[in-house]
């Protein structure tokens, strides 16, 4: 018998495969890529649906205020046409009497004018920035507090070159918006003056410094007490001292000026999330 010979085309399949066999070793597959244990998979998702949750709720309180700010605009829009309408009914009345509408000048106190123009407005709330310490913080602005005030903990006292000294840290609580690498630095001022505040427990000396302060264009030495505010909504407090001459608070509204950027802060563009849940309660 004649041995079988192979086809040209196959012959050339078989010697391929020959050639290029160590493409066909299973040991030269690469290593599969390491999976997460289930304990972590879970762990990992329930990360995920925590942050998802928290987007929405964020998400569904900007749609609460973006409605009750339309509910108000269209509210002042029916004020506006239910006034013109009277107008232009008190104007048709004149006419029918053939009497034409006087227009009376109003009279301007033109100082008056001069001094607004030249303070800035603010909210009852505002971002402000301390350069010299390198961070941003929420601040409410109060005119019946004569003083500002700054949350500080771990405030210790000491002397250099004869003149009195301190060092704190800034007294934050979790949901505090910071810049974090300054949460837990210490921070040393010269004392300016000391304050007695009267308490019902008795009297308590605080001392006061001088910081650099910043606000949308306002950029002012502040004289700031230094108190423990963790247990208050804003970590800081600015009276009237600070806005005398230079600011006037509309209550209506809160954030006007922009967030303040800082090396290692969130930028200015993701303030508004950080406002959402913003609480607006009176302070004792």
């Amino acid at each position: 018998m004649q041995p079988r010979t192979l086809s040209a085309p196959l012959a050339w399949l078989l010697g391929s495969l020959l050639i290029s066999g160590c493409a066909l070793d299973p040991t030269s597959h690469s290593a599969p890529e390491p999976s997460l244990s289930p304990e972590a998979f879970e762990a990992r998702m329930g990360q995920l649906e925590d942050q998802m949750a928290l987007r929405c709720d964020r998400a569904d309180s900007h749609l609460m205020r973006q409605d009750q700010r339309q509910a108000e605009f269209l509210s002042e829009m029916r004020d506006m046409g239910l006034t013109l309408r009277h107008l232009r009914g008190d104007i048709e009345r004149l006419e029918q009497r053939g009497e034409e509408p006087v227009v009376v000048p109003a009279e301007c106190n033109n100082e008056l004018d001069e001094s607004l123009s030249s303070k800035e407005l603010v909210g009852r709330a505002e971002w402000i920035g301390l350069p010299e310490i390198g961070t941003y913080l929420r601040a409410r602005v109060d005119s019946g507090a004569n003083t500002s005030s700054l949350s500080a903990t771990d405030v210790t006292r000491f002397e250099r070159d004869g003149e009195d000294w301190v060092r704190f840290k800034l007294g934050l609580t979790d949901d505090d918006i910071v810049v974090e690498n300054v949460r837990d630095e210490w921070i040393e001022r010269p004392v300016e003056r000391r304050v007695r505040i009267l308490q019902a427990a008795g009297s308590e000396s605080r001392p006061v410094v001088s910081l650099l302060m910043s606000m949308g264009p306002i950029r002012e030495t502040v004289e700031f007490t230094l108190s423990d505010r963790t247990h208050l909504d804003y970590p800081v407090l600015l009276g009237r001292r600070f806005l005398m001459d230079i600011a006037l608070i509309d209550v209506a509204e809160n954030y006007i000026h922009p967030r303040p950027e800082f090396p290692g802060g969130r930028p200015a563009a993701e303030a508004a999330e950080d406002e959402i849940n913003d609480r607006d309660e009176d302070e004792g």
